[in-house]
């Protein structure tokens, strides 16, 4: 409230000196609004060097702890990042953030199946959540963190990036707006050669391979653009290498239907060349982007040779604000926890149509 009525004051000031220039009118808007306070869980790759950069190109969101449980990363990003020792903290004591009002978001980062807890511990503390997808292991996984964020009346989202990327945005737009005419078939893969020994390797904490991890956007892309959820699901795994793929699969492709009638054809690797596209046929054309789901350098095409590119702004800062902003305006998320599950939902129809042999019908 504070900052709120800080706002109104200087708004008033403001109306009352018509002398005063238009770019300071902005810059006291500017330094009213709050930005709120991002603590990162668990220090792997991705918080290391896209996430913790990307916070600091925010408009709404500011480094303010982290969770790990490693003294060495918590030294290194405490110098680096000017983080007092009040708001470092280890998994164990997560629930003392209750007592740190400079957090306002738990960003979680660790592997798939400590989600949960890491989420149950952010809610006992009061504290929204922003979660690395895959959301968790299992539908049942999924809903006790949406039940214990509702309980604690406080955000959850997922952090599907592409879902703020301007290319991938566009081609929802040709999909929705069907400007080539109705989506018939849509085409998408991602998949690379993963390293032995990591652990997306072993099932008790990835939850499954290349599906949970990487094959997750294609299910996305199928999803954003029909704007549908499918109705029928036929998978297939295969393991290959012993050495590596003990634990999970090697390979999925599936196929799945959807009400107004797309078919999508998709896949996942752990062993192949790095690579991910898609590729959406409509009654009058078509497009594409290949690659799509890079961090950076995603390429769009279409059919009738206008220009499917435009400006890269870092997706991360971009799905962090959007959070961040959700939560200021108390607006609901449309990359929600609710939208996580359903995911999830769809990833378990996979893995049960590989394991029996036999498609799965689904019911939205």
């Amino acid at each position: 409230m504070t900052g709120r009525r800080k706002f109104i004051a200087q708004a008033a000031a403001v109306a009352a000196a018509p002398f005063i220039s238009t770019s300071l009118t902005r810059a006291l808007a500017a330094t009213s609004k709050k930005k709120l306070g991002f603590a990162i869980c668990g220090l792997g790759g991705l918080s290391e060097h896209q996430i913790a950069p990307a916070l600091q190109k925010t408009a709404n969101c500011r480094l303010a702890g982290i969770i790990t449980d490693t003294p060495e990363k918590a030294s290194s990003w405490k110098s680096k990042y000017n983080i007092p020792d009040k708001s470092v903290y280890t998994y164990d004591t997560m629930h003392r953030m209750a007592d740190n009002p400079d957090i306002d978001v738990v960003y979680i980062v660790t592997p798939n199946a400590l989600h949960l807890d890491n989420a149950l511990a952010a809610a006992k503390a009061g504290k929204h959540v922003f979660c690395e997808k895959p959301m968790e292991i299992s539908v049942e996984r999924c809903q006790k963190m949406i039940d214990a964020l509702k309980a604690a009346r406080r955000m959850l989202g997922v952090a599907y990036r592409c879902q703020f990327e301007p290319s991938h945005l566009e081609c929802m737009r040709l999909a929705h707006e069907k400007v080539f005419g109705s989506l018939k078939v849509i085409d998408a893969y991602f998949g690379f050669n993963i390293p032995p020994g990591v652990w997306r390797l072993k099932r008790e904490l990835a939850g499954g391979g290349p599906l949970m991890d990487v094959g997750i956007y294609a299910l996305q892309l199928t999803r954003y653009l029909t704007g549908e959820e499918p109705v029928w699901i036929s998978g297939t795994t295969t393991h290959g290498d012993p050495a590596r793929f003990s634990e999970v699969e090697e390979s999925v492709i599936w196929q799945a239907k959807f009400p107004s009638g797309v078919i999508s054809n998709c896949g996942a690797s752990y062993n192949a060349a790095p690579n991910g596209y898609f590729r959406a046929i409509a009654e009058h054309g078509w497009f594409g982007m290949d690659p799509a789901f890079n961090y950076s350098g995603n390429r769009g095409t279409r059919s009738d040779g206008k220009p499917l590119e435009f400006p890269e702004p870092d997706p991360f800062a971009a799905e962090m604000d959007d959070f961040a902003q959700c939560i200021l305006e108390n607006k609901p998320s449309k990359v929600s926890g609710e939208e996580g599950l359903r995911d999830v939902k769809v990833m378990m129809a996979i893995y049960e149509s590989a394991r029996t042999g036999k498609p799965i019908e689904l019911h939205t």
